[in-house]
């Protein structure tokens, strides 16, 4: 596997509750937003930005099995997280989950150009944790909503 630059700058964790997860994580510090007045339904997704571009993204189970598909008909998903590893280009996530499911590493999503705009896969590491690898985000490519989502 040639050398590549590889950067830690996500945590995605699965909550049952994606408001109460938020207010937690705001009263330690974190700047994740605060649920708008008008807001009817429990949202399923928030995020919440720190230095360096570091990502921290809270997430229900239902909407982890759009942008993972290998956790389909899972029921144990609430309190997985998801460390996600930044790459430099769209074929990086290709060669990586190749090289890695080539090794013998488990994949869990194969590469697949994701709703946000990028590209993006899944492997499993040997304890069962899953690994996200990301490009970059290209505007150009986003779409709403994903196959298979209906709020």
């Amino acid at each position: 596997m040639g050398a590549r630059n590889v950067v830690l700058n996500q945590i995605n964790l699965v909550v049952r509750d994606v408001n109460a997860s938020a207010k937690f994580y705001r009263r330690l510090g974190a700047n994740f937003p605060a649920p708008a007045e008008s807001e009817t339904s429990a949202p399923y997704h928030a995020s919440c930005e720190f230095a360096n571009d570091f990502d921290f993204d809270l997430d229900t189970p239902r909407f982890a099995t759009i942008w993972n598909k290998g956790w389909a008909g899972r029921t144990d998903l609430a309190g997985r997280a998801v460390l996600g590893f930044g790459v430099e280009t769209r074929d990086d996530v290709d060669a990586i989950y190749s090289e890695m499911t080539a090794a013998g590493y488990r994949g869990l999503q194969p590469p697949y150009d994701a709703f946000w705009g990028a590209r993006y896969a899944i492997l499993e590491d040997p304890n069962g944790a899953p690994v996200g690898i990301m490009s970059p985000s290209d505007p150009s490519k986003r779409f709403w909503p994903p196959p298979g989502w209906e709020e």
